[in-house]
């Protein structure tokens, strides 16, 4: 009977005295902005922890997101772009780069710097310059690729990804110049 009394007066007192002896709070502790990054963000506008997504004309989804975007008159600039093509015949594909340019005029997104794909279908590749189609589902790498596949190792001057004739499957061509090392699997 005793604590059913003296439990709620000592949560009444402890409650009580929060307020009592609570400190006034002064403005001027806040966190300081510095006045340059506010300067930078009003000369140049930009958004952190973007995102981009589309169906294209082939029914694949393209869905993308970045660390950081910079709007522009066609589309913009991202870093730290990471995300996947989904097409309705299965394929997959994860796509990660540092920086990238999207062209909604042309219906691209251009990947540069560190560009990296693994696919549904056992595929690793690195690359420096990768070309997205936004309007429907392609790619094409502006230089040499590294790749490692289940076969074994590639190398190759070139790189497309695209529909067949039929329209219903992708296909992934390495071109210019493939060099294979073969890997049988034990």
């Amino acid at each position: 009977m005793i604590l059913k009394v003296t439990l709620p007066l000592v949560a009444l007192a402890l409650l009580a005295s929060l307020f009592l002896f609570s400190r006034n709070i002064d403005p001027e502790d806040a966190i300081p902005y510095a006045d340059v990054e506010i300067a930078d963000r009003l000369a140049q506008p930009r958004m952190t922890g973007a995102g981009f997504s589309t169906v294209t004309s082939d029914g694949a989804t393209l869905t993308l997101s970045a660390d950081e975007a910079t709007p522009g008159e066609a589309g913009g600039t991202v870093t730290g772009l990471r995300g996947e093509l989904s097409a309705a015949d299965g394929f997959r594909a994860e796509i990660s780069a540092r920086l990238g340019v999207l062209d909604r005029t042309a219906g691209t997104f251009v990947l540069d710097q560190g560009v990296r794909i693994a696919t549904s279908t056992g595929y690793e590749m690195t690359m420096e310059r990768l070309t997205l189609g936004t309007a429907r589902s392609f790619m094409e790498s502006g230089g040499p690729v590294q790749a490692t596949a289940p076969m074994g190792q590639l190398e190759a001057g070139g790189l497309r990804m695209d529909l067949t004739a039929d329209g219903k499957t992708h296909l992934l061509v390495f071109n210019k110049g493939v060099r294979l090392i073969y890997q049988p699997n034990p």
